[in-house]
């Protein structure tokens, strides 16, 4: 067609902001029971990811003993597969949630006990997939029953749930999010599969290799480490691990949700109109940039409503 071009294959930041913001608002929509199960899913997915990471970092210790940062470096290599299957399949995972929530609240998009309603549902989905997995189909399994798994299982529990000091758990815990969110954000603003998976690989890559902490990866690594004989409580994981890695993943989520509020948020207006073409989950998951109930300057609500995915030149240039 003359005159015309595709559209880009990265949305804007401003474009990805108020995609988080109209996600919260199809979050905030969505039945509790779907939101349960979502989260039950995503901590299943996550949970093979981890898993993928144990078996090669627990079944590589020569490799250790010479090059313990080439371990890192594979361990944390395969673990992303699991967010980019929560991502592509559009579950709910808590560690994500704490960045689009507050976003949609900010602008007041959703009441603000939208915010610990979804969080609380999220959560124990989240766990309740991540203990399923370890017990089930990890440890009644058997398949990782036999050494060097059994002791690497109950060691990398120790490291994470018990040697380390509440606060540092706690630093840990926003590196980690900030990354997370970062690698959310930009499968947000990717319009192909390839680069969403490209989006997300490189900074949980980055998390993993470096050790920092995600509350629901450790759902499924620290109850596994205990259910082999790991020297830990559960009230001690709890105490420590669970509550220092929930609170730093919200401070690491906040500092990309914060800052894309006030860069990008400032002159935009949410309309309490139906989300048109926004399936729930979508706006992360699928053409984030394309979904109405949107005002922004310069432009209608009708003309958002129906804008399309082949770009004029003229639009295409349009800042």
């Amino acid at each position: 067609m003359p005159g015309t071009m595709e559209p880009p294959s990265t949305l804007k930041p401003a474009e990805v902001a108020i995609a988080m913001v109209e996600t919260g608002v199809a979050k905030h929509r969505t039945r509790p029971d779907k939101v349960f199960l979502k989260a039950v899913a995503a901590g299943v997915m996550l949970s093979f990811g981890g898993l993928l990471s144990e078996i090669i970092s627990g079944g590589s210790a020569g490799i250790n003993a010479q090059n313990p940062g080439l371990v890192k470096i594979l361990g944390g290599a395969v673990f992303p597969v699991g967010l980019v299957m929560i991502v592509l399949q559009g579950q709910e995972l808590l560690t994500s949630n704490m960045m689009i929530h507050p976003m949609a609240i900010l602008k007041g998009a959703i009441p603000w006990w939208s915010l610990p309603y979804n969080w609380l549902i999220v959560f124990f989905g989240n766990l309740c997939g991540s203990l399923f997995f370890a017990g089930v189909l990890v440890r009644a399994s058997g398949i990782i029953s036999t050494e060097p798994y059994i002791t690497y299982a109950k060691t990398f529990a120790l490291h994470k749930a018990k040697d380390p000091q509440w606060h540092q758990i706690f630093l840990r815990g926003i590196g980690c999010n900030w990354l997370v969110c970062v690698a959310v954000w930009q499968a947000a603003g990717a319009r192909d599969t390839i680069s969403k998976i490209v989006a997300i690989w490189i900074p949980i890559w980055i998390f993993v290799s470096c050790a920092f902490d995600h509350i629901i990866a450790n759902m499924f690594s620290v109850p596994l480490g205990i259910m082999f004989g790991a020297d830990l409580t559960v009230g001690e994981y709890i105490s420590k691990s669970l509550f220092a890695s929930f609170f730093g993943n919200i401070v690491g989520a906040l500092l990309v949700a914060l800052p894309a509020w006030y860069f990008y948020l400032s002159d935009y207006h949410y309309t309490d109109t139906e989300l048109r073409g926004l399936e729930t989950g979508e706006g992360v998951n699928g053409n984030a940039g394309d979904s109405g109930g949107r005002t922004t300057p310069g432009s209608s609500q009708e003309g958002d409503n129906k804008k399309q995915e082949v770009y004029t030149i003229e639009n295409a240039g349009r800042s």
